[in-house]
C-alpha cells in the first residue's frame, strides 16, 4: 500500500484515539516549540513569603506578579503535572475531559436537568494540571459586560467597577489581530497573554455574523465598547497553538530563583491557628511524602470554585454545623461553598446543511491535517475545538434599557455527532439509548450547532464536603433550574437559535433544523416552550463557568466568604483568588476574568506588603 494511498485514504482520527495519533508527532513537535518547559522543583523549603496554592487561571498569574519583587520567595503548588503535547492542539480540547489532566468531577444526581445523562448526574470537567482549566477549555477570550463589574461594585465591592478591572484585562492582553489591538481603549498587546482569533475556521463562520447582522444585530467586538452583537472568536491562542496561563505566565519566568513550583502536590489543609486564627503553614502530599511548608506572610488560595472551598472547609473554614459533622474543628464559621453559579446551555440542537462544510473526522481530521498541523501549525486542528463564532443576543426578558444582553451563543462548526459519538457518550456522559435513537441517524453528516447559554442564572448550588478525606471529591450540587426564570430565559433564546437557521444567510447553504424527537420529550407538542422546556432539561450542558463559592462581599453582607480586598474574613494571612469571589458570575466566558483577578490581587497583595509594611 502506498504512502499517498494511506495519507488519503485513512482516517487515523477513527482508526485510533486522537490522543494517541497525535503523540506520535511529539518529538517534532516539542522542536518546534519555542517555549522552553517549567520544571518541577527539587528542592522544597521549610518557609516561603508566599504560598499560592493551584496554578491555574488565576494561581499562574499571582505566582509571576509576586516573583517580579526580587527579595519574595513563593511557593506554587499545583496537584497535577505539566501540559501534555496534545493539549496544545486547540481541536483537541473536547478530548482532554475524562483524562489524568482533569479532576474528573461529576455533579450529585439532579432531579431537574442533566436528565440524558448516565445517573442524571453532568461531567464537571476541571483542569488538574499547570495551567488549571486554562489547559482543558476552548480558549475563549471574554470579558463579560460592563455592568457585571459596576453591579460588583454597587453591592459594596469597592474597586471593583468596570473602569477598575478593565486595565488589568489590557495589562495581561497580547492581542495579535491588528485591527482588534488598534482600539487600545480596550485592547492591549505586550502583555503575557496571547490573545487573537483563530487560525482556520470553516466558511460556516462567516455564514454566522452574516445571520446575526441579517437578524439586526452588529458584527462587532464583544470585548469593546459594546456587548450585544455577532463576532468571530476571539481565543487564547498563539501561533496556532493553546496559550494556556502556564505558557502565557509560567514559561518566561521560569528561571526567576525566587520561584519554585511544585508539581503533583496534594494539598491536604492550611494550618490556621486557632486561637490567633492566623494562617501559618500548607500541609501537602507529593510523591508519597507529606511536606509542611510555613508562610511568612500570605497564602493564597487559587484553586478554582470547587476546590478552593473544599480547601478551605477541610482547613476549618467553612459552615459550622457541616464541619461539625466531620469531626473538623471549626476555626471560623463562614459560608464557604455556598453561592456556587454555573452557564448552563442546551448543547443538543443541530443544523444539517448540504455543503461540505461541517467539522467531521472524515474530512478534516486526517493524517494530511495532522502534518500539516505538526509542521506549521495550520489548518483545521488549529479550530477552537469546533467553536468559531460568539453572539450575545437579547430575549424578552432582558432589560430593554441598555447593552445587556441575557444569552449568549456559542456556534460549533460540527456537531455531537460529528466523531461518532466519542466526545458526547464519553465526556458528557450521554446515554447510549439517546445516543443511538437522536444522534446516531446522523453521525457524520455535515452539520453545525449553536448552544444558547444562559448569562446570568438566577438558580444557585452548592460545594460540600463528602468526606474529610482530601482524596475524596467534594459534592457538587449546582441545582439548575431551581429558579424557573432560568429555564424561561433559556427557552426564549433556543427561539433565537432557530431563527439563525431560517436567515439567508444559512438557506443558500441548505440549511435545516434536524427535527427528531428528542427521546424522553415525546408527550410534549413538537416546538412548544413545553417541549424545549424538556429537551433543556434532558441536555443540560454546563459551558465550564463555575463561579461564586467563595462570595467576595462587604462586612455587612453575611452570605460573604472575602472582602474585597480578598482576605478572608475571621482568618489572617489568608485570602482567595480565582473565580469563586464572583458575588455574581460575569455574563460571559469566565477564563479572561480569572485571569483579571489574578493581575488585580497582585497589585492588592503587592501594595499591603511593599507600601505599608
Amino acid at each position: 500500500m502506498s504512502l499517498a494511498y494511506f495519507m488519503g485514504s485513512v482516517n487515523l482520527w477513527t482508526a485510533l484515539p486522537p490522543l494517541i495519533i497525535t503523540s506520535l508527532f511529539f518529538s517534532i513537535f516539542e522542536r518546534s516549540n519555542p517555549e522552553g518547559r517549567v520544571s518541577d522543583t527539587n528542592e522544597i523549603k521549610i518557609e516561603y513569603d508566599f504560598i499560592v496554592i493551584g496554578a491555574g487561571s488565576s494561581g499562574a498569574v499571582v505566582a509571576n506578579r509576586l516573583t517580579e519583587v526580587a527579595d519574595w520567595k513563593v511557593l506554587l503548588l499545583e496537584a497535577g503535572g505539566d501540559e501534555t503535547i496534545v493539549s496544545d492542539i486547540p481541536a483537541t480540547a473536547f478530548y482532554l475531559q475524562r483524562t489524568d489532566i482533569d479532576w474528573q468531577y461529576r455533579t450529585v444526581a439532579q432531579s431537574g436537568s442533566c436528565l440524558a445523562f448516565n445517573d442524571n448526574k453532568c461531567n464537571w470537567p476541571r483542569g488538574k494540571v499547570l495551567g488549571g482549566s486554562s489547559v482543558l477549555n476552548y480558549m475563549l477570550y471574554v470579558r463579560g459586560n460592563k455592568r457585571d463589574y459596576d453591579d460588583w461594585e454597587a453591592k459594596g465591592n469597592t474597586g471593583w467597577s468596570y473602569d477598575d478591572v478593565l486595565p488589568y484585562f489590557i495589562k495581561s492582553e497580547d492581542n495579535r489581530n491588528p485591527y482588534i489591538a488598534a482600539n487600545t481603549k480596550y485592547h492591549g498587546t505586550g502583555g503575557y497573554l496571547t490573545v487573537q482569533e483563530p487560525a482556520w475556521t470553516t466558511p460556516l463562520a462567516a455564514a454566522f455574523v452574516e445571520a446575526g447582522v441579517e437578524m439586526g444585530y452588529e458584527n462587532n467586538d464583544g470585548n469593546a465598547a459594546k456587548q450585544t452583537g455577532f463576532m468571530l472568536a476571539q481565543a487564547t491562542n498563539r501561533r496556532g497553538r493553546r496559550c494556556s496561563t502556564a505558557k502565557a505566565f509560567l514559561r518566561p519566568i521560569r528561571n526567576r530563583q525566587n520561584l519554585h513550583i511544585s508539581m503533583h502536590s496534594h494539598v491536604h489543609k492550611i494550618i490556621i491557628d486557632p486561637v490567633t486564627k492566623q494562617a501559618t503553614a500548607v500541609r501537602f502530599e507529593k510523591k508519597g511524602q507529606i511536606y509542611q511548608v510555613n508562610a511568612k506572610k500570605e497564602i493564597i488560595v487559587s484553586a478554582g470554585s470547587v476546590n478552593s472551598p473544599q480547601l478551605l472547609m477541610l482547613s476549618g473554614v467553612g459552615p459550622a454545623n457541616h464541619l461539625q459533622s466531620f469531626g473538623i474543628p471549626v476555626i471560623e464559621d463562614l459560608p464557604v461553598g455556598d453561592n456556587l453559579q454555573d452557564h448552563i446551555s442546551l448543547g443538543g440542537m443541530v443544523f444539517t446543511v448540504n455543503k461540505p462544510f461541517g467539522s467531521t473526522e472524515a474530512r478534516y481530521y486526517t493524517l494530511p491535517a495532522l502534518l500539516n498541523y505538526t509542521m506549521n501549525s495550520a489548518g483545521p486542528l488549529a479550530s477552537l475545538g469546533g467553536c468559531e463564532g460568539l453572539a450575545w443576543v437579547n430575549t424578552k426578558y432582558a432589560d430593554p434599557s441598555g447593552d445587556f444582553p441575557d444569552i449568549e451563543f456559542h456556534f460549533v462548526s460540527g456537531t455531537p455527532a460529528s466523531d461518532s459519538g466519542r466526545s458526547i457518550r464519553f465526556n458528557n456522559g450521554v446515554r447510549d439509548d439517546i445516543w443511538e435513537k437522536y444522534y446516531k441517524p446522523v453521525m457524520d453528516k455535515d452539520m453545525w450547532q449553536v448552544i444558547p447559554m444562559l448569562l446570568r442564572p438566577e438558580s444557585t448550588g452548592t460545594i460540600r464536603l463528602a468526606s474529610s478525606d482530601p482524596y475524596t471529591a467534594p459534592l457538587i450540587d449546582p441545582k439548575y433550574f431551581s429558579k424557573i426564570q432560568d429555564l424561561n430565559v433559556l427557552i426564549e433564546g433556543t427561539k433565537i437559535g432557530l431563527a439563525l437557521g431560517k436567515t439567508e444567510a444559512f438557506q443558500k447553504l441548505g440549511s435545516k433544523f434536524y427535527d427528531a424527537i428528542f427521546p424522553g420529550c415525546e408527550q410534549f407538542t413538537p416546538w412548544t416552550d413545553d417541549y424545549w422546556g424538556c429537551f433543556i432539561r434532558h441536555y443540560s450542558q454546563t459551558i465550564y463557568h463555575p463561579a461564586g463559592t467563595c462570595k467576595m462581599g462587604p462586612s455587612t453582607d453575611p452570605t460573604a466568604v472575602v472582602d474585597p480586598q480578598l482576605k478572608v474574613y475571621g482568618i489572617q494571612g489568608l485570602r482567595v483568588v480565582d473565580c469563586s469571589i464572583m458575588p455574581n458570575v460575569v455574563s460571559g466566558n469566565t477564563n479572561a476574568p480569572t485571569i483579571m483577578i489574578g493581575e488585580k490581587a497582585s497589585d492588592m497583595i503587592k501594595a499591603d506588603w511593599l507600601v505599608t509594611k
